[in-house]
């Protein structure tokens, strides 16, 4: 058993120690741990204490039961035949020396790295450039399905740019998929592009920046297939796989479908399976995985 008094010290001391004791009353901790928990308590105390006071008693082998140590300038601990006693220096304390505490200076070196850290990720964000491209299909077969939808979101210069296109398709949609998607063969009739214009203009919008999605494979198959229909250069931009980047860096979640990933990283995707929020969804999960050294390109 032990039991510690503290006097004059950093809150964060005073936190650290619930930890492992039971706080009576201000500044007295009282727990049952051993022999090498408690040492490495005590140097942590005298690590930390900063300007305060500290003094621990604890249940020993000896004629009293119990020995003590303290940290007070005034005060020395010695050894009576056995018997430990407390002795009241006659002479002046010492002046302790001024400065902070190195929990205080752990703590201001730890908010340095933090403000550091952020403003290089934001340079970082400013002038990385990249674009993230979803589609929306009728089918998963690239052969025999066509895109009903194409959207991109960019970083350039930190800012971000959207483009979003419906395309009008050959074939009727399946029922499952107006459902999943929203997008309806009248919306099509109504709203869709040729899908050789929207290339096009999807190859503009991207320009030279690499290409990032998710399942990147999934997507660029579909867009090289489309680039084939209707008699364009492919796209031969970069692309950058984000699940591959998140399967690296988590190994152990429960699956690797974008929902259970955007709930890893706490983003919200509030409408599933549309081209545009799931682009948007990517883009930030994209951001995430920069700042954290996940993804680089």
């Amino acid at each position: 058993m032990i039991v510690i008094t503290l006097t004059k010290v950093p809150r964060s001391l005073r936190g650290d120690l619930t930890k492992w004791c039971q706080e009576l009353q201000t500044g007295v901790y009282v727990g049952n741990v051993n022999a090498k928990v408690r040492d490495a308590l005590w140097q942590r105390v005298k690590d930390n204490i900063g300007r305060g006071e500290a003094t621990m008693v604890y249940n020993t082998n000896n004629e009293l039961g119990y020995q003590f140590r303290t940290t007070r300038s005034d005060k020395k601990v010695i050894d009576y035949d056995g018997i430990p006693l407390l002795m009241t220096l006659t002479e002046a304390p010492i002046k302790r020396k001024l400065g902070f505490s190195k929990a205080y200076k752990r703590h201001q070196a730890a908010v340095y790295g933090r403000r550091q850290r952020n403003r290089q990720q934001k340079n970082y964000q400013q002038t990385k450039e990249f674009v993230v491209v979803d589609v929306e299909t009728t089918g998963l077969d690239f052969e025999k399905d066509e895109i009903i939808s194409i959207c991109a979101v960019k970083n350039v210069g930190g800012h971000q740019e959207e483009f979003y296109r419906l395309i009008r398709i050959k074939q009727s949609i399946p029922d499952k998929i107006s459902q999943l998607t929203g997008i309806s063969n009248e919306l099509l009739a109504e709203h869709g592009e040729s899908l050789k214009s929207v290339l096009a203009a999807l190859k503009d919008f991207i320009g030279s920046l690499a290409v990032i999605s998710y399942n990147a494979s999934f997507d660029r198959h579909f867009l090289q297939q489309a680039c084939d229909e209707v008699e364009c250069l492919r796209l031969d931009n970069d692309f950058i796989d984000l699940m591959r980047a998140v399967k690296q860096h988590d190994l152990f979640l429960d699956n690797y479908q974008l929902p259970t990933v955007l709930q890893k990283y706490k983003i919200e995707n509030k409408r599933p399976h549309n081209a545009l929020a799931d682009a948007r969804a990517e883009y930030q999960l994209a951001i995430k995985l920069i700042k954290i050294g996940a993804l680089s390109f």
